[in-house]
């Protein structure tokens, strides 16, 4: 289903709010499948109640909405939700010291997995990728600072493409845009 392809979260309490990982996990759910609070409760082995209050706050941030409305069994109504957009990028720079290694830790592991798909290419020329503990995570910062202006890109389009789709479409664009510094460009020279 087409709906906008990525929300750029710049305020600093939905930040907050979607570093909570059951919140992000709950998205993660509706996108692929709009669903119910009973059906997200028994797929995340949550209480109806904790469900509801985690549903209401990412409705009040407006992250997600209820897309339909069924009577189901017993007559009772049935409220399917879903995000407003199928993938929620953090402004970096916007988002609270105290998150910020959160956020990072996230980056660094999405750059490593990047690392290893370069690594499988360069050792196909007989090459390899070195990197230092200390040389990932200021690549992974400046990821971080790029995923806004590359997000941008995608804030105002309708689009069916997963989540998963456009996160590597988005990393990637950073990626590329980073290795374009000669510092990077160095380390990964293939």
């Amino acid at each position: 289903m087409a709906r906008k392809a990525v929300q750029l979260i710049d305020d600093p309490k939905t930040i907050k709010l979607l570093a909570d990982p059951l919140r992000r996990e709950i998205i993660r759910e509706i996108t692929n499948q709009p669903q119910t609070q009973s059906q997200l409760a028994r797929k995340l082995k949550l209480s109806p109640s904790s469900t509801m209050h985690h549903l209401k706050k990412l409705r009040e941030a407006g992250l997600i909405i209820i897309g339909r409305s069924e009577v189901g069994e017993y007559g009772i109504v049935e409220k399917y939700y879903e995000p407003t957009a199928n993938l929620f990028l953090e402004d970096f720079e916007k988002t609270p010291l105290k998150l910020q290694k959160y956020f990072l830790h996230t980056n660094i592991e999405r750059l490593r997995g990047m690392l290893s798909m370069l690594q499988i290419l360069a050792e196909k020329k007989n090459k390899e990728i070195e990197i230092t503990r200390e040389e990932i995570k200021d690549m992974a910062q400046e990821i971080a600072n790029r995923l806004p202006e590359v997000a941008k890109k995608y804030e105002n389009t309708q689009t069916d493409a997963t989540r998963e789709t456009l996160n590597i479409r988005i990393y990637s664009e950073a990626l590329k845009s980073i290795i374009k510094d000669s510092q990077w460009e160095e380390i990964l020279q293939m």
